[in-house]
């Protein structure tokens, strides 16, 4: 029969869940540390445990070696003629035990003994809690609540305790003591002081479980779930996907009036739950995984790093994101890619940005265009063109809807602009002297004997001046309409009697402006004219001239 200290040893093994010979060697080791620290000795010495007799022996084992010229450890090793003067026939190379009493051993010895046993039943215990849960990481356990340490939760898995973090905890969920709930096993934590089983309440693997659970489509792999992205006490999105045509698998996982998702709620304490089918296109994928927020187009940004461009409608920008974004990392964790959601308006100034930088080049402010002259800048500039490339690109009608600009402007304005870019073409070209340089002595005898030479040119630069020619005339053509309506006025002045001398201002006033228009258009003419034209178009503002004072006499 065995002994009472057997007898405990066993018990404790049971409750322990380890192999009793590990207690055993675990008392058998700490009777013979116990014994050699109370010799202060290095001998090598072990114990023994009786389990008949409970009775615990400590012995020193020494290794027997031919003579003394081969002892190099006199403590552990002893002679061949020692050994056989207390134990005849051994043999060299054999051990040969020696008792050592252990009826001294105090109260000392005794609780060193009980610390080395409780530290190598602890460790035998652990190893023991390592081999069973190391492999079953994932895995879902039912678990009951222990205690609560702090911000920890102490789970009982039965043959181990667990510890759940505050970080693995869902924040909506609140347990007492003795509550029986399911928890997913992370890790074994080896280096841990307390409980080295590390279980969660907030991995994706819960919510998987749970549907299984509920769902028989998915637990007999009908319907099939793809991923599941999760954010523990707020909100879960899972995609599923039916391998048989005939089975709706979001249906089937909302169940008859929501039956099935609503039994996984209330074991989730609340937590929103998105169904979404999922599909192998990626685009449409995307826009299930946003809801319930309705996309515009989705298009592939770059597919090297998995990035897609999201368009929504202004109105649905803040739904597709989320309170506090949540809404679109789900979804970014459920495909696996990163999504950029952009409104319809950011991409509109998105579009019209990049148009801008293809199209244009350095812009060049309005004000550099001296020939249009202070007022019809204002004016251009108050209508919103404040550059001379958006003024360039404007129809003459556009022009004639902008207050104080008439057709006489728009002429002036279409001259002053086709100079602007002239120049600036002949100035790639090569240096174009401004018109307040003037040309030094041998520049200009070099361009007279260059017009002497090539008299094309000359009459090339004649025919570039005939255009303005014409503006002039039709500038005199204005004048003359306006002496007409000014005799016309003076007709009706005299037929309704008016004064002679209101009728002589009126016509004054009238040659006037006909002389200052005359004089106007032709200086405008002689202005826009190149410096080799200067002597003909001089000739022709003198006959324009004689012909408006003929008719003005007349």
């Amino acid at each position: 029969m065995a002994s009472a200290l057997y007898q405990s040893i066993e018990l404790l093994s049971r409750e322990k869940g380890i192999e009793p010979g590990i207690v055993v060697g675990a008392v058998e080791e700490a009777i013979a540390l116990a014994t050699r620290k109370f010799y202060k000795t290095q001998e090598n010495m072990r114990g023994e445990l009786n389990k008949d007799t409970g009775e615990i022996t400590a012995y020193i084992y020494k290794t027997v070696v031919p003579d003394e010229e081969q002892v190099e450890d006199p403590v552990n090793q002893i002679t061949l003629a020692e050994a056989n003067g207390l134990a005849p026939g051994v043999e060299i190379g054999s051990e040969i035990r020696l008792y050592r009493d252990t009826s001294p051993l105090g109260r000392i010895a005794a609780q060193l003994a009980k610390q080395v046993i409780f530290q190598k039943v602890r460790e035998a215990e652990r190893d023991t809690v390592f081999q069973e849960y190391a492999h079953r990481e994932k895995e879902v356990l039912n678990a009951t609540v222990k205690r609560i340490e702090g911000q920890d939760v102490i789970y009982d898995l039965g043959k181990a305790e667990a510890r759940c973090p505050k970080r693995e905890q869902s924040r909506l969920e609140q347990f007492t003591i003795g509550e029986r709930v399911r928890v997913v096993l992370l890790k074994v934590d080896r280096a841990a002081k307390g409980p080295q089983v590390i279980v969660s309440r907030a991995a994706p693997e819960l919510v998987s479980n749970l549907f299984q659970s509920e769902v028989p489509e998915i637990y007999d792999n009908t319907v099939v779930i793809r991923a599941i992205a999760r954010e523990a006490g707020e909100r879960t999105k899972i995609a599923v996907q039916s391998r048989d045509k005939d089975v709706d698998p979001v249906g089937a996982c909302v169940g008859m009036k929501g039956m099935r998702v609503q039994s996984i709620i209330r074991e989730l304490r609340g937590e929103k739950i998105d169904i979404i089918e999922f599909s192998e296109e990626i685009t449409t994928f995307a826009e299930k995984a946003l809801q319930p927020a309705k996309v515009s187009r989705v298009s592939i940004a770059d597919l090297t790093d998995k990035q897609l461009e999201v368009i929504v409608d202004d109105t649905q920008l803040s739904l597709a994101i989320g309170k506090k974004g949540q809404n679109v990392r789900l979804a970014a964790k459920l495909l696996g890619w990163k999504i950029d959601i952009k409104s319809e308006e950011e991409k509109r100034q998105e579009v019209e940005q990049q148009m801008q930088a293809l199209s244009g080049g350095p812009t060049t402010p309005i004000e550099q265009v001296t020939e249009l002259g202070e007022g019809i800048i204002q004016k251009l500039v108050a209508a919103g063109i404040t550059t001379v490339e958006n003024l360039a690109d404007m129809t003459p009608e556009q022009l004639e809807e902008i207050p104080g600009i008439g057709e006489k402007t728009l002429e002036r304005i279409s001259v002053a602009v086709r100079h602007y870019f002239g120049h600036f073409e002949e100035g790639e070209e090569g240096h174009v002297p401004s018109a307040t340089e003037e040309p030094s002595e041998g520049e200009a005898a070099e361009s007279a004997a260059a017009d002497t030479e090539n008299p094309s040119e000359g009459s090339s630069e004649i025919a570039s001046a005939e255009p303005v020619a014409e503006t002039a005339e039709a500038e005199l053509e204005n004048a003359q309409e306006a002496l007409e309506e000014a005799e016309s006025v003076r007709a009706a002045a005299a037929e309704d009697d008016v004064s002679e001398a209101s009728t002589v201002e009126l016509e004054a006033n009238a040659e006037s402006e006909v002389e200052t228009e005359s004089l106007t258009a032709a200086e405008l003419a002689v202005e826009n004219v190149p410096p080799a034209d200067e002597a003909e178009l001089s000739e022709l503002e003198a006959e324009e001239n004689e012909e408006g004072k003929t008719e003005t006499d007349e």
